[in-house]
């Protein structure tokens, strides 16, 4: 399967959780479209395994189904991380690949990265140098020791080259080519799940209010009673608002059930969803009021539809999406919370602007500069191993 005939070998493109997928969709559209670049092997981690949101997302979004499939599983983050490294390992040797393809922050795209860099395979980072600067979050450790194994980092925002500069990475290894994620967003949006028929679906009526969209599933608002209790505290009083539907993230509903919160959730204005797949989301997203979220792709996708964001966090890794876009960041501030969406409701939300290279083509960009970069890495290698 490897490079052995002296040919470059396959672009070799993880993906583990849901995050991974929207990404990878638009880049492995753009790699096969380009006879300058090697084929592309798809390796899913299988860190997310639950049909909704492994096999229904794939379908969804147009992927094919992955090349490898390395069926891990759940586990702590360090079960999972150094299963995924001891079963990926050989999947590398079998390819010998030109570079490994990674995307965001979930703990395949570590894993992955750390095999790949230790057998001198180069790294290839796409949504490089976000930071939350917040290191409870095992997502910004993925992110932080990830940018430092990657060989090429593709960025989303500005300030992503500004974070990596301060941690010492090359600029010429930091290349701005917009976001893949919005790729997605846009390539689908026409072919989404109307909203009314997923509403009609879970049996909540709204009136000409509208409803307001929820996701949560981060540790710091889902994993403990008193955290959790809040939130949901919150969500009552937004629902006395405005309706609220919420497909809930399959470990967050086992904390409700776990805490005993089932019950204060049973209120005709909150729709509780199994979670949806990427077209019923799209639908309920760009036909909301209004989005209450702690994730950071969601942050994205408000911005770039132009919906009002408030982030139950206090800190955020995508800071453009709070500067020019529709998002604000609230923690779990009930008044803060209950007065924006006031506001909101009265026609005075964020309206927010779309970021530069958030246009449909970042995945086009991407495939054209590794290209050139391969080709002259090519080059280089022979060249380097004649020199005395």
């Amino acid at each position: 399967m490897g490079a052995a005939d002296g040919k470059q070998g396959p672009l070799l493109c993880v993906v583990g959780a849901r995050p991974n997928y929207m990404k990878m969709a638009p880049l492995l559209s753009a790699f096969r479209a380009r006879s300058d670049l090697p084929g592309a092997v798809l390796v899913h981690t299988g860190q997310h395994y639950d049909w909704l949101m492994n096999d229904q997302l794939f379908r969804d979004l147009g992927l094919p189904p992955p090349d490898v499939n390395l069926e891990v599983g759940s586990g702590s983050h360090a079960v999972q991380t150094a299963e995924i490294m001891r079963r990926f390992e050989p999947v590398l040797d079998d390819y010998a690949p030109s570079c490994v393809v990674v995307v965001g922050d979930v703990n395949s795209t570590l894993a992955c990265s750390l095999v790949a860099v230790k057998k001198h395979v180069p790294v290839v980072h796409v949504e490089a140098g976000l930071r939350s600067f917040d290191r409870t979050m095992p997502e910004e450790i993925n992110r932080l020791v990830t940018d430092q194994l990657a060989e090429v980092l593709y960025t989303t925002e500005p300030a992503a080259a500004q974070n990596l500069a301060r941690e010492g990475i090359a600029p010429e290894k930091i290349h701005f080519v917009g976001n893949v994620m919005i790729d997605s967003l846009l390539a689908h949006l026409p072919h989404a799940v109307p909203a009314a028929s997923t509403l009609d679906k879970a049996g909540l009526s709204v009136d000409g209010r509208g409803f307001g969209l929820v996701t949560l599933h981060r540790p710091s608002n889902v994993d403990e009673p008193e955290a959790l209790t809040e939130t949901v505290e919150i969500l009552r009083e937004v629902s006395e608002r405005l309706p609220l539907v919420w497909p809930v993230h399959p470990r967050t509903r086992a904390h409700l059930e776990r805490f005993g919160l089932a019950a204060r959730l049973a209120t005709p204005s909150i729709a509780l969803l199994p979670p949806a797949g990427y077209l019923e989301m799209l639908g309920l997203l760009a036909a909301a009021r209004l989005v209450l979220t702690d994730s950071g792709g969601v942050q994205e996708e408000t911005t770039a539809l132009s919906i009002p964001c408030l982030t139950l966090r206090d800190n955020t890794e995508r800071p453009i999406t709070v500067e020019r876009g529709t998002n604000t960041l609230v923690g779990r501030d009930r008044k803060r919370i209950l007065c924006l969406v006031e506001a909101i409701l009265a026609g005075r939300g964020k309206k927010g602007e779309r970021p530069e290279g958030w246009d449909g083509r970042a995945a086009e960009r991407i495939a054209a500069h590794l290209a050139g970069w391969l080709a002259r890495r090519a080059v280089a290698e022979p060249l380097s191993r004649v020199s005395p």
